[in-house]
Protein backbone atom coordinates (compact mmCIF):
# COMPACT_ATOMS: atom_id res chain seq x y z
CA UNK A 1 0.00 0.00 0.00
CA UNK A 2 2.79 2.44 0.93
CA UNK A 3 4.58 1.70 -2.33
CA UNK A 4 1.45 2.63 -4.33
CA UNK A 5 1.15 5.93 -2.49
CA UNK A 6 4.83 6.69 -3.10
CA UNK A 7 4.47 5.81 -6.77
CA UNK A 8 1.41 8.06 -7.09
CA UNK A 9 3.28 10.96 -5.45
CA UNK A 10 6.18 10.50 -7.87
CA UNK A 11 3.99 10.26 -10.99
CA UNK A 12 1.56 13.09 -10.18
CA UNK A 13 3.98 15.94 -11.05
CA UNK A 14 5.03 14.09 -14.21
CA UNK A 15 1.44 13.87 -15.46
CA UNK A 16 0.84 17.56 -14.79
CA UNK A 17 3.99 18.47 -16.78
CA UNK A 18 2.89 16.21 -19.65
CA UNK A 19 -0.43 18.07 -19.74
CA UNK A 20 1.51 21.34 -20.09
CA UNK A 21 0.76 22.64 -16.60
CA UNK A 22 2.96 22.61 -13.55
CA UNK A 23 1.37 21.46 -10.33
CA UNK A 24 -0.27 24.49 -8.67
CA UNK A 25 0.11 26.75 -11.71
CA UNK A 26 -2.84 28.88 -12.91
CA UNK A 27 -5.18 27.15 -15.36
CA UNK A 28 -7.62 28.61 -17.83
CA UNK A 29 -11.07 27.30 -16.93
CA UNK A 30 -14.47 27.00 -18.56
CA UNK A 31 -16.94 29.57 -17.21
CA UNK A 32 -19.64 27.92 -15.08
CA UNK A 33 -22.16 28.90 -12.38
CA UNK A 34 -19.47 29.00 -9.68
CA UNK A 35 -17.48 31.43 -11.82
CA UNK A 36 -20.50 33.73 -12.11
CA UNK A 37 -21.03 33.58 -8.33
CA UNK A 38 -17.37 34.60 -7.80
CA UNK A 39 -17.67 37.44 -10.33
CA UNK A 40 -20.82 38.81 -8.72
CA UNK A 41 -19.15 38.56 -5.30
CA UNK A 42 -16.13 40.50 -6.64
CA UNK A 43 -18.31 43.29 -8.02
CA UNK A 44 -20.47 43.51 -4.87
CA UNK A 45 -17.40 43.61 -2.64
CA UNK A 46 -15.68 46.22 -4.83
CA UNK A 47 -18.85 48.34 -4.84
CA UNK A 48 -18.97 48.13 -1.03
CA UNK A 49 -15.29 48.96 -0.51
CA UNK A 50 -14.95 51.69 -3.17
CA UNK A 51 -18.49 53.06 -2.87
CA UNK A 52 -19.06 52.44 -6.59
CA UNK A 53 -22.10 51.16 -8.45
CA UNK A 54 -20.79 48.72 -11.06
CA UNK A 55 -23.35 46.32 -12.55
CA UNK A 56 -22.33 42.78 -13.57
CA UNK A 57 -22.62 42.03 -17.30
CA UNK A 58 -20.67 38.79 -17.85
CA UNK A 59 -17.42 36.91 -17.25
CA UNK A 60 -14.96 37.24 -20.12
CA UNK A 61 -12.40 34.77 -18.76
CA UNK A 62 -11.54 32.74 -15.68
CA UNK A 63 -8.20 31.39 -14.54
CA UNK A 64 -7.86 29.48 -11.29
CA UNK A 65 -4.98 28.33 -9.14
CA UNK A 66 -5.00 26.00 -6.12
CA UNK A 67 -3.40 27.84 -3.16
CA UNK A 68 -4.79 26.97 0.30
CA UNK A 69 -8.18 27.06 -1.39
CA UNK A 70 -8.75 28.43 -4.87
CA UNK A 71 -7.50 31.75 -6.25
CA UNK A 72 -9.70 32.93 -9.11
CA UNK A 73 -8.46 35.50 -11.64
CA UNK A 74 -11.52 36.84 -13.40
CA UNK A 75 -11.89 39.24 -16.30
CA UNK A 76 -15.37 40.66 -15.69
CA UNK A 77 -17.38 42.98 -17.95
CA UNK A 78 -19.34 45.48 -15.85
CA UNK A 79 -21.37 48.63 -16.53
CA UNK A 80 -20.31 51.82 -14.82
CA UNK A 81 -22.61 54.68 -13.77
CA UNK A 82 -22.61 56.13 -17.31
CA UNK A 83 -23.68 52.82 -18.86
CA UNK A 84 -20.30 52.04 -20.45
CA UNK A 85 -19.28 48.38 -20.31
CA UNK A 86 -15.67 48.06 -19.16
CA UNK A 87 -13.58 44.98 -18.40
CA UNK A 88 -12.18 44.60 -14.90
CA UNK A 89 -9.66 42.16 -13.47
CA UNK A 90 -10.53 40.67 -10.10
CA UNK A 91 -8.69 38.19 -7.90
CA UNK A 92 -10.98 36.32 -5.50
CA UNK A 93 -9.55 33.90 -2.94
CA UNK A 94 -12.01 31.14 -2.00
CA UNK A 95 -10.39 29.86 1.19
CA UNK A 96 -10.47 26.36 2.66
CA UNK A 97 -12.73 27.56 5.50
CA UNK A 98 -15.39 28.50 2.87
CA UNK A 99 -14.81 32.25 3.28
CA UNK A 100 -14.08 34.51 0.32
CA UNK A 101 -11.79 37.52 0.02
CA UNK A 102 -11.49 40.04 -2.78
CA UNK A 103 -7.71 40.25 -3.15
CA UNK A 104 -7.64 42.90 -5.89
CA UNK A 105 -9.94 44.62 -8.36
CA UNK A 106 -8.91 46.96 -11.16
CA UNK A 107 -10.16 48.38 -14.42
CA UNK A 108 -8.58 47.04 -17.59
CA UNK A 109 -7.12 49.58 -19.99
CA UNK A 110 -8.62 49.71 -23.50
CA UNK A 111 -6.31 48.13 -26.11
CA UNK A 112 -5.98 51.40 -28.08
CA UNK A 113 -4.77 53.21 -24.96
CA UNK A 114 -2.23 50.50 -24.16
CA UNK A 115 -0.72 50.62 -27.66
CA UNK A 116 -0.10 54.38 -27.37
CA UNK A 117 1.41 54.27 -23.90
CA UNK A 118 3.39 51.66 -22.05
CA UNK A 119 1.18 50.91 -19.08
CA UNK A 120 -0.12 48.04 -17.04
CA UNK A 121 -2.95 46.17 -18.74
CA UNK A 122 -5.14 43.20 -17.90
CA UNK A 123 -6.07 41.33 -21.03
CA UNK A 124 -7.44 37.81 -21.27
CA UNK A 125 -4.75 35.13 -21.37
CA UNK A 126 -3.93 33.93 -24.87
CA UNK A 127 -4.83 37.21 -26.63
Amino acid sequence: MKSWICLALILLPLFSVVEGHQFGSPRLMKIDEETIVMAKFAIAEHNRQAKKNLVYVNVVQETMQIVAGVLYRLIIAAKNGRGAVINHEAFVWDKLDSSRTLVSFRECMPAAYVKRFTTDVCTPVGN
